[in-house]
C-alpha cells in the first residue's frame, strides 16, 4: 500500500519541533506565520471555486445531503461512541482529538483521485467535498463547542471569530476576486500548490513546537498510539462499509455510490489542523495527532478499495452523465 511523500514531510516537521522547538520571539514569529500562511490558502480556495460550478451541482442534493450526513452526523455520533474507550484503549486528550477529527469537513483531491481511479461520479465528489469544506468552516466550530466545550483547552466565541476571520472571511475575499485572480491562479497552480503545502508544514511546526515546549508528550505511550490506531482502523472501517451500503440502500448508481463512499469516509487535514490550533491551543500537538493518522490510513485503504472498485464488471459500462450531476472540474477548497 502506497505512503504519501506529504506523510514524511509532516513526519520530519514533528521531528524537527521535537529537536529544535520555536521558543519565545521565534515561536510567536512561527505562529504569525502559520496564521497569514493559513489565511492565504484559503484565500486561493476562493478564488479557486467557480460560484457558477458550484451552485449548479447544487442540482444533485441528494447526493450531497447524503455526505453531509456521513461527514457532521454520523461521524460525530461514532465519535461520541467512542467515549466508553477512555481510559482502556485512549486517554482522555487523545480522546479529544478523535473527537476532533470527526467533526471537520471532508476531502476533495483524495476523493476526486479514488472516485476517478474507481471510475466514478467524478464530478459529484469534486462538488461534494467542496460544499463539506465550505459548510465545515462554520459548521465544525460550532459541533466542537457543543461536544467538547472548554475541554478543547479555552474554547470559546473569541475562537469562533478566529476561525472565521483566518478561513472563511479570505475564503469570501477569493471569491470577490475572483474575476481578477482566477486567471492567475489557474495559471500558476502548480507554483502556488506549494503553499498549499507548505501552509500546513508552519501549523505542524507551530502546534508541535507549543506541545514540546509544555512537556505533553509524557503523556502518550507506544499503547496508547496502538489502541488510537485500532480505533482509528474500526472507525474508517465502518464509515467505509456505512457509506457504501447505505448508498446502495438510498438507490444511488454505482458511479454516485463510489463519490458517497470516498467523499464521505474522509477527514481533512488542511481544514483540521488550522482549526486545532485555534481551539485547542497548547494542545494542538496532541488533538491533531489523531488526524495525522487517520488521514494516512485513509489514503492506504481507500488507494486498495478503488483498484479494487475498478476491476469490478460493472466500471466496464461508463457512468451516464444526469443532469443532476456537477459541471465543475478540478476546482474547490480543503483539497486533502
Amino acid at each position: 500500500m502506497p505512503v504519501d511523500p506529504y506523510i514524511l514531510l509532516l513526519l520530519g516537521t514533528v521531528g524537527l519541533a521535537a529537536l529544535l522547538p520555536a521558543r519565545g520571539t521565534a515561536a510567536d514569529v512561527a505562529s504569525g506565520a502559520a496564521t497569514a500562511a493559513i489565511a492565504f490558502l484559503f484565500f486561493l480556495y476562493g478564488a479557486r471555486l467557480s460560484t457558477r460550478e458550484a451552485l449548479d451541482g447544487l442540482r444533485h442534493w441528494r447526493l450531497h445531503v447524503t455526505v453531509l450526513a456521513c461527514t457532521f452526523v454520523v461521524f460525530p455520533l461514532l465519535g461520541l461512541a467512542a467515549r466508553g474507550l477512555v481510559p482502556v484503549f485512549l486517554t482522555h486528550p487523545l480522546y479529544q482529538g478523535l473527537l476532533f477529527l470527526t467533526l471537520v469537513p471532508s476531502t476533495i483531491q483524495s476523493s476526486i483521485a479514488f472516485t476517478s481511479i474507481a471510475r466514478g461520479n467524478v464530478a459529484a465528489a469534486i462538488c461534494a467535498g467542496s460544499f463539506s469544506s465550505l459548510v465545515g468552516i462554520v459548521l465544525t466550530p460550532l459541533l466542537a463547542a457543543a461536544l467538547l466545550g472548554n475541554s478543547g483547552g479555552g474554547f470559546s466565541a473569541d475562537s469562533l471569530v478566529k476561525i472565521v476571520l483566518q478561513l472563511l472571511v479570505p475564503f469570501v475575499a477569493g471569491q470577490l476576486l475572483r474575476p481578477w485572480v482566477g486567471g492567475f491562479v489557474a495559471k500558476h497552480k502548480k507554483g502556488l500548490g506549494l503553499v498549499d503545502r507548505g501552509s500546513i508544514l508552519l501549523v505542524v511546526y507551530a502546534a508541535f513546537s507549543e506541545g514540546m515546549v509544555q512537556g505533553i508528550w509524557h503523556q502518550v505511550s507506544p499503547v496508547r498510539l496502538g489502541g488510537l490506531l485500532v480505533v482509528e482502523a474500526v472507525l474508517l472501517a465502518v464509515m467505509l462499509a456505512l457509506t457504501w451500503y447505505g448508498a446502495r440502500a438510498l438507490r444511488f448508481g454505482r458511479a454516485d455510490r463510489i463519490a458517497i463512499q470516498f467523499a464521505g469516509s474522509k477527514k481533512s487535514l488542511a481544514a483540521g489542523l488550522p482549526m486545532a490550533s485555534v481551539l485547542f491551543g497548547a494542545h494542538a500537538s496532541l488533538a491533531v495527532l489523531p488526524l495525522m493518522l487517520f488521514h494516512q490510513m485513509q489514503l492506504m485503504v481507500c488507494a486498495v478499495i478503488a483498484k479494487r472498485r475498478a476491476r469490478d464488471p460493472e466500471a466496464a459500462e461508463p457512468p451516464t452523465p444526469t443532469a443532476e450531476s456537477c459541471t465543475a472540474v478540478g476546482t474547490g477548497p480543503g483539497r486533502r
